[in-house]
């Protein structure tokens, strides 16, 4: 009796109803467009009931969506969703050898982060273990945006309103003396940022630590990510920071951004 081997074969999820959406999915994925309730339960095994329930909770999410009574189709949550990733593979894989050249010039911990809600998440470094005393961000890491110098670049480029409502739904907390907690003088800070390009965190997110940050965007014109340098308070060199723009505008470079925004 052969063995089967198994190991090709892709891995069920643990959950029935996990297993269950996914194969829902997977159906209105085949199909441009919506596809009745009856087919879906046909194609699925799933009674109506179930499959309906199913999808109607995919549609609170906005994972599907229902254009007319008892249809379904793919939603619009997970094109952002996609876009989302797709920015960010494409940004990393673009950024990867520039910052390691920039943080050979600078020998400083160089930082590529993107915006999740109301945070920034740091998504790759380049820096080197046998440095000095250094600045390092843990890969996953998070921070708020208004006390750090690439959430700040977001929150400069987001509407007066989208800014206020931000301000309104988090408090805008400090974490240091530094810490800006007031909308006035964020909307100050934000100004310049927009201004010149480039923003700053002096020891907002942690005392003893400067960062300065340039963005990065796509072929639409988008900010989609920050580059950032964090070092010391004392040790952090404004001799830097045409090194960093010019590293954020090769990577914007790489991802098919041609507008006239560099200053």
């Amino acid at each position: 009796m052969t063995k089967t081997d198994t190991s090709a074969l892709p891995a069920k999820p643990t959950v029935q109803v996990i297993e269950r959406m996914f194969t829902l999915l997977e159906i209105l994925a085949a199909r441009e467009e919506a596809v009745s309730l009856k087919e879906i339960s046909e194609k699925s095994g799933l009674h109506p009931s179930t499959a309906h329930r199913i999808l109607n909770d995919l549609a609170t999410g906005r994972f599907v969506d229902r254009p007319v009574a008892g249809s379904y189709r793919l939603g619009m949550r997970l094109l952002e969703l996609g876009n989302l990733v797709k920015a960010r593979l494409s940004v990393r894989d673009a950024a990867l050898t520039p910052m390691r050249e920039l943080h050979r010039l600078i020998q400083q911990p160089v930082n590529l982060s993107v915006r999740q809600g109301d945070e920034i998440i740091y998504v790759e470094r380049a820096y080197s273990e046998r440095s000095g005393m250094q600045v390092v961000r843990a890969i996953g890491g998070r921070a708020p945006l208004h006390l750090t110098s690439v959430g700040k670049l977001f929150l400069a480029f987001d509407d007066p309103q989208r800014l206020r409502t931000y301000a309104t739904r988090t408090g805008l907390p400090g974490q240091t003396k530094n810490s800006i907690t007031q909308l006035a003088t964020l909307e100050r800070e934000l100004a310049k940022a927009r201004q010149y390009g480039i923003a700053r965190d002096n020891e907002e997110l942690e005392l003893g630590v400067r960062c300065m940050a340039a963005g990065i965007y796509d072929d639409q014109s988008k900010l989609v990510a920050g580059l950032s340098i964090s070092a010391p308070a004392d040790r952090l060199d404004e001799s830097w920071l045409p090194k960093l723009e010019a590293t954020a505008q090769e990577i914007s470079a790489a991802l098919g951004y041609r507008s006239g925004h560099f200053k």
